[in-house]
């Protein structure tokens, strides 16, 4: 992948995609980015049953927003309750308790993750297939066909960096290489809304600096981004807004260009909150 040149529009109905330079950080104004809440999440709760247990409690009332056209970073420690959120938006995992709403529908019905692209934390494919076959198989379960999914495919593998290894089986591609050839699956059908969880997962430094190109670009022709990561510096760089979750709860809400100019970085404002959303729970628990 070009970390300059991003392709933006599919050919077919929407025309062939158009290449692009984008050098700075998009500046979008809050209000401005439509009334609608692509997601909702309120009081969500999610718990787990254990054996002669009481039920593990992942998710704890929690509920944000995230709004048509934002990048937001979605934060925590391991275990703090991310990957279990996600997969209650994408329907993995149903709610104990609480509202979850895609484009203003149930996360639960099918049809709310239509326009919807979503990569794993660990995304599993066949050894067996090859870059290409793994995207003509997740286009065609998208109802993708002909011309339209061969460019696709053809675009992507070119954008994620894989056209030369597009024909190598899975089994021999490296973690960084399946990383691509999940970005790229998470791209298919030109999503409006891209759920990502540990994005940058086995990138290098190059996959990554191209990995912001990409979501970038997305964001550009209109797609609105969610995702979850540890690599801070890219957060940082990337995203209009963070949330910290931590033992389930939303313990911090941050516009990125507002909290800048107070700390020294990301990352010590994420330990330090994360440090204070602790010592918060534990004199709860004692109280």
């Amino acid at each position: 992948m070009r970390a300059t040149e991003i392709v933006s529009q599919w050919e077919g109905s929407k025309g062939r995609w158009q290449a692009f330079h984008h050098d700075e950080k998009s500046e979008l104004d809050a209000d401005n980015w439509g009334v609608m809440a692509v997601i909702e999440v309120q009081n969500l709760v999610v718990e787990y049953r254990r054996l002669f247990r009481p039920p593990l409690r992942a998710v704890d009332e929690l509920t944000f927003e995230v709004r048509e056209g934002e990048i937001v970073g979605f934060l925590g420690v391991n275990g703090a309750g991310k990957t279990s959120t996600i997969k209650v938006l994408m329907g993995f995992q149903p709610p104990t308790s609480g509202v979850v709403r895609l484009f203003g529908q149930s996360a639960t019905d099918a049809r709310a993750r239509q326009q919807v692209g979503f990569l794993p934390e660990t995304a599993l494919y066949s050894p067996y297939l090859t870059p290409y076959e793994t995207l003509r198989l997740y286009g065609e379960l998208h109802g993708l066909k002909g011309r339209r999914l061969t460019v696709q495919i053809e675009v992507l593998l070119d954008m994620v960096g894989l056209t030369e290894k597009a024909h190598t089986l899975n089994k021999h591609l490296s973690k960084g290489m399946l990383q691509r050839v999940g970005i790229a699956q998470a791209l298919l059908g030109d999503p409006q809304l891209l759920i990502l969880d540990e994005v940058s997962s086995g990138l290098d430094p190059l996959g990554k600096r191209e990995l912001r190109d990409l979501l970038r670009a997305q964001q550009q022709r209109g797609a609105t981004i969610f995702f979850s990561s540890h690599e801070l510096a890219e957060v940082a760089t990337i995203c209009d807004r963070i949330l910290i979750i931590h033992q389930g709860r939303l313990i911090a809400e941050q516009r990125v260009s507002e909290l800048a100019p107070q700390v020294p970085s990301l990352e010590d404002y994420f330990i330090r909150t994360v440090q204070q959303g602790r010592d918060a729970l534990i004199q709860e628990a004692v109280a």
